[in-house]
């Protein structure tokens, strides 16, 4: 079954199609948007529902009727867990004569977290009873946290590569991307990278190493955006412009393998949740991205704990550049340098909604379907990605 797209993305394609010039026709859009016109028919027609122009059931009341359906599951999952508890809270109020209790609603399909919380117990500690106290796995990972631990209170200024060495010398063995990920989990962060400059004078600290740095045979180092298969490595970045309305953000991801813009997001505030959303829209579409490479400047947006946690959800890995250094994430510069040029640039903008239709457009139809690229071998991102995977799904 397909994937379903992004809300932001339907809704874009919606506006683009209503929007569309005298002798457009859908079908033209629908291709240019890469959506079937039976697709982009239903997307118009839902649209007008929500709108109120045609009768039916609007999006925001089949969400309405979803959560009361929830809620009155919940509640009926609640008083059974109520009157099945009578009996063991009236013997006795320990938790661990609970235990069994949960178990038992459990197996009479009431889920672990509702009968716990009625009964004001933590499920950790119950799951704890349920199976094995620690797995081999988790023992493990608790005697590398230790060690880490320990050596980084002996030497707050040592970065994650240090610790791992310390923590192989106490006889712990782990890779340096082991260390990393439990510093980052834990907050472990060298001393010398919670310096901060002048208040609202420079970005904060980089919450992830930058991966896309390579050393020469003369020591020294640079950048390179390369990647040999789609979703190894995405650029990201906001960019904005004015409008008589006020300013309008952009926030794109672009994949190195294709030069495809493979996620963005669109708002009048420049947040975290625009950066968020971008991310989602661009796994959404993707597919697989786990072990991907996510890279951006320091902004406040990419440092925000819901981006970081989006990335752990995705099992993505993330990286930063330095502080005022446009080189360290120049492809992506470069891409935003021609949407400023073709679009941002070639006429004053009255209306955000405007600029956003154009904006769209321009990535959809122009850049991804019609601008062919040097290094691409004179082709478009679209075409590149579609010659490029077609062997490899032959092959599998």
């Amino acid at each position: 079954m397909p994937k379903p797209y992004p809300t932001e993305f339907r809704d874009d394609v919606v506006r683009v199609a209503r929007n569309r010039e005298p002798g457009v026709t859908i079908e033209q859009i629908a291709k240019d948007f890469g959506v079937h016109p039976m697709t982009l028919q239903k997307w118009l027609s839902r649209a007008a529902v929500d709108a109120g122009v045609k009768p039916g059931q609007t999006r925001s009341e089949a969400v309405e009727l979803r959560e009361a359906r929830k809620r009155i599951r919940l509640l009926e999952q609640e008083n059974e867990v109520l009157r099945r508890a009578a009996a063991y809270l009236s013997q006795a109020n320990l938790p661990e004569r609970l235990y069994p209790l949960v178990s038992e609603l459990a197996g009479s399909g009431i889920p672990v977290t509702v009968a716990c919380r009625v009964l004001k117990l933590s499920r950790q500690p119950y799951y704890r009873w349920l199976a094995d106290p620690v797995t081999p796995s988790e023992l493990a990972e608790a005697y590398r946290a230790n060690a880490l631990f320990d050596a980084h209170r002996d030497d707050p200024e040592f970065g994650h590569r240090l610790l791992a060495d310390e923590a192989r010398d106490a006889g712990e063995p782990m890779a340096d991307r082991t260390a990393w990920r439990i510093s980052l989990a834990n907050g472990w962060w060298s001393a010398f990278g919670k310096k901060r400059g002048r208040k609202g004078k420079k970005p904060g600290p980089a919450v992830h190493d930058d991966l896309c740095t390579v050393t020469d045979e003369n020591g020294r180092t640079r950048h390179e955006f390369t990647a040999d298969a789609p979703n190894r490595l995405w650029l990201t970045d906001i960019t904005e412009h004015k409008t008589a309305e006020g300013k309008l953000y952009l926030c794109a991801i672009k994949d190195v393998y294709s030069n495809k813009i493979v996620g963005y997001s669109i708002d009048s505030r420049m947040k975290s949740s625009l950066a968020v959303s971008a991310l989602n829209n661009a796994v959404a579409m993707r597919g697989n991205v786990a072990g991907c490479v996510v890279h951006s400047d320091r902004g406040s947006q990419f440092r925000s704990r819901r981006f970081l946690r989006t990335l752990a959800r995705h099992g993505m890995a993330g990286s930063m550049g330095r502080v005022a250094s446009c080189g360290d994430n120049a492809a992506m510069e470069s891409f935003f340098s021609l949407l400023q040029k073709n679009v941002l640039n070639r006429r004053s903008w009255s209306a955000r909604e405007e600029l956003r239709i154009a904006i769209v457009t321009w990535i959809e139809r122009t850049y991804h379907r019609r601008r062919r690229q040097p290094r691409l071998g004179r082709l478009t991102p679209i075409e590149f990605e579609a010659i490029m995977n077609t062997p490899a799904t032959l092959a599998a």
